[in-house]
């Protein structure tokens, strides 16, 4: 009976675990990836060290269970990332996913040397171990603290973070390989270096497609969807790993195969994606904390800390600023990525592998990594807001997005069945806007389904249904939340040829001679880029209008409230300043007038 009461306690404890991390979403949502540290320490204090005494010594479960939480957090990274976003910064992407972890590691050895009494090889170990950005971390935090970074720093973080991880656990298995066997070669290293990363490459692409043709082409019952892409991804990541390829570059690049393209059920995907990869998240530090011995810290605290700021504050800044330098990243930008080199699961996880082939000084890699991880989510994790708007490379979100309500339709991919409730200040029922890609289907009213044009005008309190590609689906999001005030435009992002969002096509035809339909002539700029671009805007996002190209500047509740203009180039350099003296007093009039001055 004994032996079924503790398989009943485990279920138990099992089941609280898991509910204590579907309720921790709610607070991750305010205080973002730190909270994870909770349960850090909810499995130190269940470890032997703590009042729960629980005996763990099982390596070899904590690096499966690792391996399989990072290979589903790299897949969700990658099923998010749009490759249209990150296409233009894939060079530096990837100098900082192999260049940068390399000088990271070379950077940290020295001190790890000093600090913590190693040969090169050891201390270079340890670089490797807590060279490389976590991904999890990254996106999570990103996410949670409600950061809209400028298109170019966004795409670059998204893609390294995503994508070194694979290098760095490559680097580490070159080194303990050489610490166990104490000879390896240069040739040796390379071709085990082509080998991963090509073959890890080719299985992610042919097996996201392959993904892709099993959703679209493959009737599966209601529901399956998701647990099918989630195991595809397992099977896509052990079958790299049984042919020595890079099961974790090949999970990745399978996601953003997936994600790019016109799947059944992908929001349903997407969803249950979220959830197993914060789970996965929890039961890994959990597992972490476990082997975490707080009497064996204190041996190597002070060497730790050493190495732990010398890695944020010296290591990563000079990789960064030494990857960066062929390309036209400013001071600010660089700052910011350095800075948001967090490290996370991912460093403890490559300092098991130590454990796990039972090198000697083992423990010292682990418990390096785990106090490198606490001090780096600590301090870059909750400073990493301030920091983005300190350096003007992101604005806060102004809004959460609104509760969406997503059917697929069976029988085609095109369109999908999108629903929000009508908020009485949102855009949709102050202006009447909607985008032209999207239709009006149904509105319910009173639990009444109505057309739109029984329904017509919409109520506050109805709730109204639309036909729209299930890609710009999100985008419909700030058509239904609530309109903030307009926010002043940050004077970093500012320069000649800029007119508020608010000045209509019309006053803008006036000045330039462009042609605008009447129906056009009373809308907005702003309004402008709601109802004509296909996705959310975004700084930096382009429309054309006649013979200029309007350039989105400045977002503010996820609206457009400064727009540069492009002009032609022939009339440019035409008369350059006599253009230009012109323009520059009529924007001059219309801020003046704007400001009331």
């Amino acid at each position: 009976m004994a032996s079924l009461d503790s398989v009943s306690l485990a279920i138990l404890l099992g089941a609280v675990l898991v509910m204590a991390g579907i309720l921790s979403s709610l607070l991750a949502l305010r205080f973002g990836a730190p909270l994870l540290l909770v349960f850090l320490l909810v499995g130190m204090l269940a470890g032997d060290s703590g009042p729960g005494r629980l005996q763990f010594d099982d390596v070899r479960t904590t690096y499966l269970v690792g391996s399989v939480a990072l290979a589903l957090i790299l897949f969700d990274g990658g099923l998010k990332t749009r490759f249209a976003s990150i296409r233009t910064v894939l060079a530096p992407s990837m100098v900082l996913a192999t260049a940068g972890v390399l000088l990271t590691a070379l950077i940290t050895a020295p001190v790890a040397k000093y600090v913590l009494d190693l040969n090169w090889t050891e201390s270079l170990l340890v670089g490797a171990v807590v060279a490389s950005t976590d991904a999890a971390a990254v996106f999570l935090l990103v996410h949670t603290q409600g950061l809209r970074l400028r298109p170019r720093v966004g795409a670059t973080l998204e893609a390294e973070s995503g994508t070194n991880d694979p290098f760095a656990i490559f680097l580490t298995l070159m080194l303990v390989e050489f610490i166990s066997i104490g000879q390896s070669s240069a040739s040796h290293i390379a071709m085990e270096f082509i080998q991963e990363a090509v073959l890890g490459a080719i299985i992610g692409v042919i097996g996201g497609r392959l993904v892709v043709l099993a959703l679209n082409y493959v009737a599966l019952p209601q529901g399956l969807h998701a647990p099918f892409v989630t195991t595809a991804a397992l099977v896509i990541f052990g079958g790299s790993q049984m042919v020595h390829a890079s099961g974790f570059l090949a999970v990745y690049l399978a996601g953003i195969i997936i994600g790019n393209r016109p799947t059944r059920a992908h929001n349903s995907v997407v969803t249950f994606l979220d959830a197993a990869t914060w789970l996965a998240q929890i039961v890994m530090f959990v597992l972490l904390g476990l082997l975490v011995s707080p009497h064996r810290l204190v041996s190597s605290i002070s060497g730790s800390v050493l190495v732990a700021l010398a890695l944020m504050l010296i290591a990563r800044p000079l990789a960064v600023a030494i990857c960066l330098a062929p390309f036209k990243f400013n001071w600010r930008e660089k700052v910011f990525i350095a800075w948001t080199g967090l490290r996370g699961a991912v460093a403890i996880f490559l300092a098991s592998i130590p454990m796990l082939v039972g090198l000697s000084k083992a423990y010292l890699y682990f418990d390096v990594a785990f106090v490198v991880v606490i001090i780096s989510l600590l301090l870059q994790g909750w400073t990493l807001g301030p920091a983005a708007r300190r350096l003007h490379v992101a604005l806060p979100r102004a809004e959460r997005g609104p509760r969406r309500v997503e059917l697929d339709l069976p029988g085609q991919l095109e369109q999908q069945l999108v629903g929000y409730p009508v908020r009485p200040k949102s855009l949709y029922f102050r202006r009447g806007l909607i985008p032209s890609w999207s239709k009006p289907t149904l509105v319910i009213r009173d639990e009444r389904i109505l057309t739109p044009v029984e329904a017509d005008p919409v109520a506050p309190g109805d709730y109204i249904y639309l036909l729209a590609p299930p890609e710009r689906a999100e985008a419909l999001d700030r058509f239904f939340v609530d309109m903030p005030p307009s926010a002043e435009p940050d004077p970093h992002l500012l320069g000649d040829f800029m007119v508020s969002g608010e000045h209509t096509l019309s006053e803008l035809a006036e000045i330039y001679g462009v042609k605008v339909d009447e129906h056009q002539a009373q809308l907005t700029l702003a309004d402008y880029f709601d109802i004509y671009l296909d996705r959310a805007p975004k700084q930096g996002a382009e429309l054309g209008l006649d013979t200029i190209v309007l350039v989105a500047r400045n977002i503010s509740g996820g609206r457009v409230n400064v727009v540069g203009l492009r002009l032609p180039e022939e009339e440019e350099a035409a008369a350059p300043l006599t253009r230009m003296q012109m323009v520059k007093r009529k924007l001059a009039d219309i801020w003046t007038s704007v400001a009331g001055v």
